[in-house]
């Protein structure tokens, strides 16, 4: 698979817009997992971040190496994340924030449907 890029059509879009470009490369095995495991301020190595994701050498090479493409993670004395990654993860808190409350309410209406179910 090669590495998504704006303009260039990706997976569920032919115009290759910069949304879709972006929701390609974050949708990928394991993609937001490298991100997050890389959001502290040390660097890691390539095998402690293997262990960190939980992920196998090749995916995370792969992964890795989009990712870098991308301008989000760098490698200087090991693999961190750039202005521009540290920029995406504070994009995505308020996603974050939003799917907290969702998970709540979805775990409401599952203990609802369950009480149903059993009565």
């Amino acid at each position: 698979m090669t590495s998504p890029r704006v303009g260039k059509p990706v997976r569920g879009s032919r115009t290759g817009r910069p949304i879709m470009v972006a929701l390609d490369l974050l949708g990928r095995r394991a993609a937001l997992r490298v991100l997050w495991e890389l959001r502290g301020q040390d660097p890691l190595t390539f095998r402690a971040l293997q262990e960190a994701a939980s992920t196998n050498p090749a995916l995370l090479n792969t992964r890795l190496a989009e990712l870098r493409e991308a301008g989000l993670v760098d490698h200087e004395g090991g693999y961190r994340l750039t202005a521009e990654g540290r920029a995406l993860l504070q994009a995505l808190q308020p996603l974050s924030a939003w799917a907290e409350r969702w998970g709540g309410a979805q775990k409401v209406v599952s203990r609802a449907t369950k009480a149903r179910r059993s009565a």
